[in-house]
């Protein structure tokens, strides 16, 4: 690391303490809406299902919100308190379907090794290099082809990562760790049980159905878009750097203030990857309050959808590429 990169760590310091006002209220201005908008889609039900439907998309952007709280949670970053990060990460964790201390692990194993090609696999989204794909065997290239399909993973990701893959212990965790999860599964259980019970399994569906989904895939949505942009940053072990990897590696993702908002300033991505102790609610002043952060690479809405194209990542020209690009490469060499 050098100078510049040591004075740019520095410089996060000043915003990388909580405010329990700030915090607490973020708490009632998400959490508490999330409770009310799912109560009225409820009771819309009687009414029209339009209504329903709509109030729903509006719940998942809280429940996304709400998903920030945990995440920051998960970095200790919300509270000073580590235990008080613990309780209200395990509360948001349920209403969200993460296990706490299971994503806590997976998540800080992705900011220790986020864009470094030699230590791919946890906590990523899954990235081939295009030498990588041009040597895999037919059947890992429909895998990966079918993996990287929006509809795969912007749809049927949400239902396999939040109802599948987030139920079970990963291998090796220790005990905290897996009685987090049990606990967190046996409360996702009672409660969903007792909701059916109360209103019926159909209403509960009608309701809770859309807000996960939507919910669930603008959050694949979003971890896609902050590491899968053309002019990204992947190195291998010997070359890679943390700094360079959260500034370069990690997008601003510039969206309407109203979203912004919603999404908890994740947008702001290469300022959390850079110093994930900074609070949700103090990303944007450090964005605006460093100069060298504000020339990282920025993606909006409109330009967002061109990351859709990309697949692969090319070692060779040190961006993402389509299949297209890389069949044509491998014909031409």
């Amino acid at each position: 690391m050098n100078e510049k990169q040591k004075l740019l760590r520095k410089q996060m310091a000043p915003y990388e303490k909580s405010n329990i006002l700030a915090s607490v209220w973020q708490i009632l201005n998400t959490i508490v809406p999330f409770f009310v908008l799912w109560f009225l889609s409820y009771k819309s039900l009687s009414i029209s299902y339009l209504l329903t439907f709509s109030l729903a998309v509006v719940a998942a952007g809280f429940l996304v919100r709400t998903f920030i709280i945990f995440h920051d949670c998960c970095h200790y970053s919300f509270f000073k308190n580590r235990t008080a990060n613990k309780i209200l990460g395990t509360l948001t964790g349920i209403l969200t379907f993460f296990p706490f201390s299971q994503w806590q692990h997976d998540h800080s194993v992705h900011h220790a090794t986020s864009s470094n090609l030699d230590k791919r696999g946890t906590g990523d989204i899954w990235m081939l290099t295009v030498e990588e794909y041009l040597q895999a065997s037919p059947l890992k290239k429909w895998q990966y082809r079918l993996y990287r399909n929006p509809l795969v993973m912007f749809v049927l990701g949400p239902i396999y990562v939040f109802l599948l893959k987030n139920r079970f212990n990963r291998k090796g965790a220790r005990s905290k760790e897996r009685w987090n999860t049990y606990l967190i599964n046996m409360a996702i259980v009672i409660i969903i049980s007792s909701m059916c019970w109360a209103i019926g399994w159909k209403p509960f569906l009608l309701v809770e159905g859309p807000i996960f989904l939507i919910s669930g895939s603008a959050g694949i949505w979003l971890f896609y878009i902050q590491h899968t942009f053309e002019d990204s940053y992947f190195e291998g072990d010997q070359e890679w750097e943390y700094v360079r990897a959260a500034v370069e590696g990690s997008s601003f993702y510039k969206l309407p203030k109203l979203l912004q908002w919603l999404t908890g300033n994740i947008g702001y991505h290469h300022v959390h990857h850079l110093s994930p102790r900074v609070p949700n609610y103090k990303l944007e002043e450090a964005h605006n309050q460093t100069p060298p952060l504000q020339t990282v690479p920025t993606i909006t809405l409109k330009t967002s959808i061109n990351s859709l194209k990309f697949h692969l990542w090319d070692e060779q020209q040190k961006r993402f590429i389509g299949f297209k690009d890389a069949v044509f490469f491998s014909k031409i060499k």
